[in-house]
């Protein structure tokens, strides 16, 4: 019987490993995503505006595709990636984060977006920071969409404590951030760096490291310093 309990257990490890691997690659091809959103955004040849609020941004959340589904009843999702500088200009790791909505009203349409998400401010940064924060649900933090494309960079516009710079493919009617939720994904976290991990300990401590996310690093660093 004993015999019969660990050949069952030790048939189970590759299992456990796989399902870890697994994990890993949704988290890698989220930060791999995020990576090259940061390089289409920023890096073009239209990215001036970009470069010169990234390079004053305390902290950058990168969603690579939030698509958005909707007759009458809307609904948005997608995956996200937060990254924050240090005193010395060093980029963390990337936190993981949800992005989700529900909406009702005349909508109609589906489009599939890259955001860019500047954090200008300490108050923005501690607002992203919780568990849960919605865009503009708290009167204290401003919030600025603006399309990429559209020149609409104006100084008054890039003086928010969160800047998100958005392009979609596809139409929808009534598309705004305004009302999203974004979520931290501990689970995420946890399994990406092999240890039980807070947002916080990544973003704000830099106590993690993957060096699957060293390219996010050195897109931020290259057009993200002063």
């Amino acid at each position: 019987m004993f015999r019969f309990v660990l050949a069952g257990a030790v048939a189970l490890v590759p299992l456990a490993f796989a399902a870890g691997a697994q994990a890993q690659t949704e988290q890698q091809a989220l930060v791999d995503r995020a990576t090259l959103t940061v390089q289409d955004l920023v890096g073009g040849g239209d990215g001036g505006d970009r470069v010169d609020t990234l390079k004053r941004a305390r902290a950058v959340m990168v969603c690579p595709r939030v698509f958005r589904l909707s007759f009458i009843l809307g609904a948005e999702g997608g995956g996200c990636v937060l990254s924050a500088r240090d005193g010395s200009g060093s980029w963390s790791d990337p936190a993981f984060y949800g992005l989700g909505s529900g909406s009702v009203g005349l909508q109609i349409g589906l489009q599939d977006s890259e955001v860019l998400m500047m954090v200008l401010t300490e108050k923005g940064l501690a607002a992203v920071m919780d568990n849960q924060f919605k865009l503009g649900g708290d009167a204290s933090i401003s919030v600025v969409t603006i399309g990429v494309g559209v020149q609409a960079a104006t100084t008054a516009a890039l003086s928010g404590d969160i800047v998100a710079f958005s392009r979609g493919r596809g139409l929808y009617a009534g598309a705004s951030l305004a009302g999203s939720v974004m979520s931290t994904r501990t689970d995420w976290n946890n399994a990406y760096y092999g240890r039980d991990l807070a947002a916080r300990q990544i973003v704000m401590e830099m106590q993690a490291n993957n060096p699957g996310a060293d390219p996010l690093r050195a897109v931020l660093g290259k057009y993200g310093t002063p």
